[in-house]
């Protein structure tokens, strides 16, 4: 693993690069630009930004009507804003009319650190994959970012697109094919499965090497694509290991987890547990406090492994 780089600044530097390549490419914001990294879009394509100010639904409502005009929207604003306060819009006005709007939402989960909990969303997956067409993508670093950004923007129909604020490993290489829809195998393994999403991927992978030096063979799959999710891949997890723990910067109610385990109980059961905030709210604090409160660090998905089998 190399450097350490924020998804949402690799957020805001693939907007630019895609701007270059499409005309019809619209930005907006709801007055958080410096934070959520839009600003970047802003300053080289002034006149294709639009700074909606701090409402929300009136952004949503108006990033349906430029994406039903012929533009690709992507929309910005904090996760817990975007989904929180703006579901309705986002569900009748973008998922009901299928409309080309890409919601890019920063800042989620517990990472997003002192701003404490009324801005540290765990709910924002679970209200997003209740939208029908909705295709919801929480990439794991700066590469996979700016690759999955490139293929939403690309594809026509709306998407979550879930971004975080603090720096996270970069794992990726330039040339890792990373494909909407399919799962990454990070890591081959043959006792235990650690299904990961988003910043949860390095620490899973961490948890894999730890458990290597115990003679537990850990396979890890980051599943960035949570809606459509990969069966497949999760299907030949259980055949093959017979268990499985999922990891995630979101609650365990709802997300990656909820999304594997009907995976696996329709498909092939095995055991399963989930790592990922318990049903509670967030705190304020630093990001790597809060991680080892509420058990979301390698030593936590390694433990919650061990257990497993």
């Amino acid at each position: 693993m190399a450097d350490k780089i924020a998804t949402r600044q690799a957020y805001g530097e693939a907007l630019v690069e895609l701007g270059k390549e499409h005309d019809n490419l619209v930005v907006m914001d709801a007055d958080l630009s410096g934070s959520t990294k839009t600003a970047m879009f802003a300053k080289e394509f002034p006149e294709r930004f639009f700074n909606m100010g701090i409402a929300e639904q009136n952004m949503y409502g108006a990033a349906a009507g430029l994406a039903l005009s012929g533009k690709i929207v992507c929309a910005s604003t904090f996760a817990m804003f975007a989904t929180g306060r703006a579901f309705e819009v986002i569900r009748n006005s973008i998922g009901y009319t299928g409309a080309n709007v890409k919601v890019c939402a920063s800042h989620a989960g517990i990472t997003v650190g002192e701003d404490g909990a009324s801005h540290q969303t765990f709910e924002d997956i679970a209200l997003m994959r209740t939208i029908p067409g909705m295709t919801v993508v929480n990439p794991s670093d700066a590469v996979a970012t700016k690759k999955l950004l490139r293929q939403i923007v690309e594809m026509d129909g709306p998407c979550y697109f879930r971004v975080g604020r603090a720096a996270v490993p970069v794992f990726y290489g330039e040339d890792d094919e990373i494909t909407l829809g399919k799962g990454n195998l990070i890591r081959d393994g043959k006792d235990v499965t650690i299904i990961a999403t988003g910043i949860m991927v390095s620490a899973a992978y961490d948890a894999a090497v730890m458990l290597a030096e115990e003679g537990i063979d850990a396979r890890v799959i980051d599943i960035h694509t949570i809606k459509p999710i990969d069966e497949e891949i999760i299907i030949k997890a259980a055949e093959e290991t017979g268990a499985i723990v999922t990891a995630e910067e979101h609650g365990v109610i709802g997300g990656l987890g909820d999304a594997v385990a009907q995976v696996v109980v329709k498909e092939h059961p095995c055991r399963m547990a989930m790592v990922g905030q318990q049903d509670t709210f967030g705190e304020s604090g630093k990001p790597d406090q809060l991680l080892a409160k509420y058990n979301m660090t390698a030593d936590d998905i390694a433990e919650v492994a061990r257990k497993v089998l």
